[in-house]
């Protein structure tokens, strides 16, 4: 191989090979610190040592008020009924905003794009305010109501890009057979959104999965999410917080999320980028 290959390869592999050690470091680390003795949290090897599974047998013991296995099923209760409801709403809104013509689409556009970029902080005092009004504070609605604000314009704007590619022909075929516009949708469209509809609902539910800030004041002990639970993890004592048992706790609820990716990567590339058509 040539000096001058080699060079070429590095200057392609080396920026690749910085941005993954930097991204996984974190996560490489959680996983040494969560299979260390947790008498050597500390330590500074760079390497698996003293390797355990006390730490996860700690992070999932109810001993210390900690009731971790409860927390990761609020986060799939509140997560699947985001994505769901996500769903639900923006596959339609999406298509409306591709494939039809109507006033102040424009506006939609731009109140949905708005929403978006809406800084999430500014809602926690009137959300708390008002979901205490209602009596909701501690129930999954409350949860389960911001979320779908936060993750409906992603859902929007990922599936609408989706369908604006679509050929139209397909479509006026299936109108030409007799379809109705709603049947022409359900059997013509929506099969060749799957892909699209796959990758949004991994997309929205992630985002649902990782979300702190609205959950920490809107949720008690019995509906708190996994991000809340691991935050206010408790050790034996007041005076001893418990490192390695949090970082074991990250592991389980992130591995599981790194693991679907990787699974799912063909399908979830596929949705990203089909639609597009050569002319």
């Amino acid at each position: 191989m040539s000096a001058r290959r080699l060079r070429r390869l590095a200057a392609d592999y080396l920026p690749v090979a910085a941005i993954l050690v930097w991204g996984l470091a974190p996560f490489y680390w959680m996983l040494v610190t969560a299979f260390r003795d947790s008498r050597g949290t500390f330590d500074t090897t760079p390497w698996f040592t003293d390797v355990t599974l006390d730490n996860f047998r700690e992070a999932m013991s109810t001993g210390t008020g900690n009731d971790f296995l409860a927390a990761i099923g609020n986060s799939l209760i509140v997560g699947a009924a985001t994505t769901a409801a996500a769903l639900a709403v923006g596959v339609f809104t999406a298509y409306a905003l591709a494939r039809l013509e109507f006033r102040a689409k424009g506006l939609v556009t731009g109140v949905i794009l708005a929403a978006s970029m809406f800084p999430g902080i500014a809602l926690v005092t009137p959300l708390f305010q008002l979901f205490g009004e209602l009596g909701w504070i501690g129930e999954y609605r409350a949860l389960v109501i911001p979320n779908i604000s936060f993750v409906l314009p992603l859902t929007v704007y990922t599936l609408t890009s989706f369908f604006r590619d679509l050929p139209w022909e397909l479509e006026e075929a299936a109108r030409v057979d007799g379809a109705s516009r709603g049947r022409a949708f359900r059997d013509v469209i929506l099969p060749l959104a799957a892909p699209a509809l796959f990758t949004t609902a991994i997309l929205a539910f992630v985002t649902t999965w990782n979300e702190f800030m609205l959950a920490k004041q809107l949720s008690t002990t019995a509906t708190e999410p996994v991000t809340v639970a691991i935050a206010r993890f408790s050790g034996p004592s007041a005076f001893e917080y418990p490192y390695a048992a949090t970082m074991a706790a990250g592991a389980l609820v992130t591995v599981p999320l790194v693991v679907m990716v990787l699974i799912f990567q063909r399908w979830i590339v596929s949705g990203l980028t089909a639609g597009g058509v050569k002319e």
